[in-house]
C-alpha cells in the first residue's frame, strides 16, 4: 500500500512538473502593473473575444509571443474596465468575458490537502486557494456552469468546457454558510459550485 501511494505521489509530481513546463511564462512574473499610474490615452480597437483569441482592428493576434507580452500587462481597473498598462501609458481594450482561459487542470494530493493547479492560454501557473479563488457563474444563455479563476488583481481565467468537465468530477457535497452544496477543494478552501437541490433540479 505504501509503495502505491508513493507511485501515485511520483506520478502527481511528474503531471505538474509537465504542466509547469508547458507554460511559456512559469516562474517569471507580470510586471508591477498595479503599482503604475500613468496617464489614460484612450481606446485601442483590440478585444479579448469569448474563446481567448486576441484581435486587433478586426484581424487576430496569432503571433504567442505578442499576445503573451500584451497579456502580462494587463490591468482591469474599479471602473469595470480592462487596460494595457506601461509606466507611461494606459489603453483600453474590449474583453467578451474573461482575460484568459485555464486549458488545463492538475490534480496532487488528497482531502484537505488537494491542490489544483492550472494553467492558462498564455502560459500562467495558477493554484487554486484563498489568494486564487474559483468561483462558478450561470450562463445566462445556456443556464450552463462557468467556473472562473482569480489569475492576479482582478484578472480571472475563464475555465475550459473540458477542463470543467473533470473540475466537476472533484465535486463533493458540503455546507457552507448554512447551506448545502456541491463545492470543489483545493489548497485548504471550499468553493461552492451550486446548491444540492438546485443540481437535483437541473438533473431530473
Amino acid at each position: 500500500m505504501e509503495e502505491s501511494k508513493g507511485l501515485t505521489k511520483a506520478g502527481q509530481a511528474e503531471a505538474l512538473s509537465s504542466l509547469i513546463a508547458r507554460a511559456a511564462r512559469a516562474g517569471k512574473g507580470a510586471p508591477p502593473v498595479e503599482r503604475w499610474n500613468p496617464p489614460f490615452c484612450g481606446d485601442l480597437d483590440m478585444e479579448i473575444r469569448g474563446d481567448g483569441s486576441w484581435w486587433y482592428m478586426g484581424t487576430p493576434i496569432n503571433r504567442m509571443p505578442l499576445v503573451q507580452l500584451f497579456s502580462s500587462v494587463l490591468r482591469k481597473d474599479e471602473d469595470g474596465k480592462t487596460y494595457l498598462v506601461t509606466p507611461v501609458e494606459k489603453v483600453g481594450i474590449r474583453v467578451v468575458d474573461a482575460h484568459f482561459l485555464a486549458v488545463e487542470m492538475v490534480v496532487t494530493g488528497s482531502g484537505n490537502d488537494q491542490v489544483l493547479t492550472f494553467r492558462t492560454n498564455v502560459g500562467d501557473v495558477v493554484e487554486a486557494g484563498p489568494d486564487h479563488p474559483l468561483r462558478f457563474a450561470e450562463d445566462a444563455e445556456t443556464g450552463g456552469l462557468k467556473p472562473y479563476l482569480h489569475v492576479r488583481g482582478r484578472l480571472e481565467a475563464l475555465v475550459t468546457r473540458s477542463t470543467t468537465y473533470e473540475l466537476l468530477e472533484l465535486g463533493e457535497e458540503a455546507t457552507i454558510d448554512g447551506r448545502n452544496v456541491i463545492a470543489v477543494r483545493s489548497g485548504g478552501s471550499l468553493f461552492p459550485v451550486m446548491e444540492v437541490d438546485r443540481l437535483e433540479m437541473l438533473t431530473q
